[in-house]
């Protein structure tokens, strides 16, 4: 992949500003930072994965990026052991500390997702975040497994804050089934998970706590 000069890479903006909003945009305020975050909240990543989920970064602007995250203490980057010889990013306590940022700003942000326009990307893990809060006021702990026509994630509930992860998860205690809209929908919150399962535009496979309580089941106890 490409690594940016280090004269380039160790040249940093600011505000100067001595305020704690302007010191956290000194950080995770460019251009593409806090969509790189959204990917790696999924977990480490190649450069090359990175590359084809972010559609529309050049690769000097990602690759400066990742160089800034990592000087800013946001990501580092590890070899992975043999027999790979690839390279991953992944988040520091810091750079995971940026995930209820997101959901703020996928929350501000939901009203936006009336529909998808023609040069608009789709990447089913996208919508983990802004379905976080729907699947929280479930009130269970668990992995929940969505299945989109667009793809597969799986989110973790409980045991702190929450997690998500690309693809399809090993054993989940409940399975989701929706297209792009309702997922949109049910996480801009104008619609209920229980009330998608209710209309037919949800569907939802188990029989866990978790499961019983995504459907809207109640006295499962």
């Amino acid at each position: 992949m490409p690594r940016p000069s280090t004269r380039s890479a160790d040249r940093r903006r600011s505000y100067d500003q001595y305020c704690a909003a302007a010191r956290a945009l000194d950080a995770a305020g460019d251009r593409w930072t806090l969509l790189i975050v959204r990917e790696l909240l999924a977990g480490p990543r190649r450069y090359t994965d990175l590359h084809a989920d972010l559609p529309g970064v050049s690769t000097d602007m990602l690759a400066t990026r990742l160089r800034d995250m990592e000087r800013d203490g946001l990501a580092t980057r590890r070899r992975l052991p043999p027999p790979s010889s690839a390279y991953v990013y992944e988040l520091t306590d810091r750079g995971r500390g940026l995930l209820p940022v997101l959901r703020a700003l996928a929350r501000w942000g939901a009203p936006e997702l009336a529909g998808p326009r023609p040069t608009d990307a789709v990447r089913a893990h996208w919508f983990a975040v802004p379905l976080l809060d729907a699947l929280e006021a479930a009130g269970e702990p668990g992995v929940v497994e969505v299945r989109l026509d667009e793809g597969v994630f799986h989110v973790r509930l409980g045991g702190g804050a929450p997690a998500y992860g690309d693809g399809p998860a090993d054993g989940p205690d409940a399975r989701l089934r929706m297209d792009a809209a309702t997922c949109a929908e049910v996480g801009g919150g104008g619609l209920s998970l229980a009330a998608g399962v209710k209309a037919g535009r949800v569907e939802v496979a188990g029989e866990s706590p978790l499961a019983a309580a995504l459907r809207g089941e109640t006295g499962t106890g």
